[in-house]
């Protein structure tokens, strides 16, 4: 309990409610129990409901909150002070570590990606859809391969382009960010390129750069390619690697209201799948005496952190289950799951580091482990914290009492319709 509780500790929990104005100054909610009640109950999943949440709060806090007070603390300040939290987190957890491949090339190798949230359809303006009427949200990240940490995450509704959240900038030099076909633009590219970064992509199928040299010689009567466009010849070569460079044209950014045409040279590599008899295609600036072909396609490979993160949050967290129409509350569960991943990461830190040198813990069985141990660490939590929660059979009753005096139950309403019938 001790590792989650200098993740988060208490003093901090309450200090920052209380200066984003989350909480009154009297603290009858009490933070750290919140915090944690939302973070455990949606990794518990059965309890992935508001009233589950209030029931974590209410068996963990010194005091109970009813249905309407609880309610009330589910703010936009709230899921700000919840996104607060998420960064805290980011600078001390890992996550997870799933392709081993050298990358000491470079001071960090990192990973732009997104992934689509559907949402409840009453959420379609706030949450605007590419298309249909169904809501939804998307989920930037930019994951750090080489510091297991993710750096940046930002949440838009779902007709928000992914590459919209990538920006260029100094922060580059020496980087190298991998990209899938989303953020594919030549004019990032060119900007990655000119602040000293490096770039990995997959090539899209519809551009189509002319081919101006032929990095790699092949013997015999290999078909020349300079001078041509590589979705031109792609499909009549049978060589195992394409090593090329091509030209590409591009649109600077605006500039006193227009905007100027430009090329830029960039290196694209083929790796040939003989089993769907094609390649796959790259595009780079790596220089072809560092890395050879087949080095590019290993480190692409570690795209796959990021979709086995995406995989496991929809998977085990069954994130893209949201049951509301209410917008706020959709991002106050966004960030309890990013919370539940990355304190789940923290623990199986933990108990790696306790456990024999051979012992391996796939992440996604790590996750149904811990989901299933949720609602016994709260509790544990709860005792190490120093709360006493009010009597079981007291919060029984307060549970299972009918709230809305008005609203009749069942039985209620039987024993009315078949009162007259009786009595005659």
């Amino acid at each position: 309990m001790r590792r989650l509780t200098t993740l988060f500790p208490s003093e901090f929990l309450e200090e920052h409610a209380e200066e984003l104005g989350v909480v009154e100054r009297n603290r009858k909610t009490q933070m750290p129990a919140l915090v944690w009640s939302f973070v455990f109950g949606f990794a518990a999943g059965e309890s992935r409901t508001l009233a589950g949440f209030r029931r974590n709060y209410n068996a963990t806090a010194d005091e109970t909150l009813s249905p309407g007070g609880f309610h009330q603390r589910l703010t936009p300040t709230f899921a700000e002070y919840l996104r607060d939290l998420v960064d805290a987190a980011l600078d001390e957890v890992a996550v997870p570590d799933a392709v081993d491949v050298d990358v000491d090339r470079f001071p960090d190798v990192m990973i732009a990606d997104g992934t689509v949230l559907r949402l409840h359809r009453f959420l379609s303006e706030e949450f605007e859809p590419r298309r249909g009427e169904q809501g939804g949200a998307r989920l930037h990240l930019l994951h750090n391969v080489t510091e297991q940490t993710i750096d940046r995450f930002s949440v838009t509704d779902q007709k928000a382009h992914d590459s919209t959240e990538f920006s260029t900038g100094s922060w580059l030099e020496d980087r190298l960010v991998l990209f899938d076909q989303a953020y594919f633009k030549y004019r990032r590219f060119a900007l990655i390129d000119e602040n000293d970064g490096y770039l990995v992509s997959r090539l899209k199928e519809n551009a189509n750069p002319l081919i101006t040299e032929e990095l790699q010689e092949w013997r015999g009567r290999a078909i020349p390619l300079e001078g041509k466009q590589i979705h031109d010849v792609v499909d009549d070569l049978s060589r195992k690697y394409i090593d090329i460079e091509v030209e590409a044209e591009f649109k600077r950014g605006q500039y006193e209201g227009t905007r100027s045409l430009d090329t830029k040279r960039f290196r694209v590599v083929g790796i040939r799948d003989e089993d769907a008899d094609d390649y796959h295609l790259y595009i780079t600036n790596l220089p072809r005496e560092e890395f050879f072909p087949a080095d590019l396609a290993t480190l692409y490979r570690c795209r796959w952190e990021v979709d086995t993160l995406f995989r496991e949050l929809k998977t085990q967290y069954e994130l893209d289950e949201f049951n509301t129409s209410d917008p706020d509350v959709v991002k106050i569960l966004l960030y309890a799951a990013l919370l539940s991943l990355l304190v789940s990461r923290e623990l199986l830190d933990l108990v790696t580091e306790q456990a024999d040198d051979e012992i391996v813990f796939p992440p996604e069985r790590w996750a149904a482990t811990f989901r299933s141990h949720a609602q016994l660490l709260l509790h544990e939590l709860g005792e190490y914290l120093g709360y006493s929660p009010p009597p079981l059979l007291e919060r029984l009753i307060e549970d299972a009492q009918k709230i809305h005096q008005q609203r009749p139950i069942l039985q209620e309403t039987l024993a009315t319709a078949t009162q007259p019938r009786c009595e005659s």
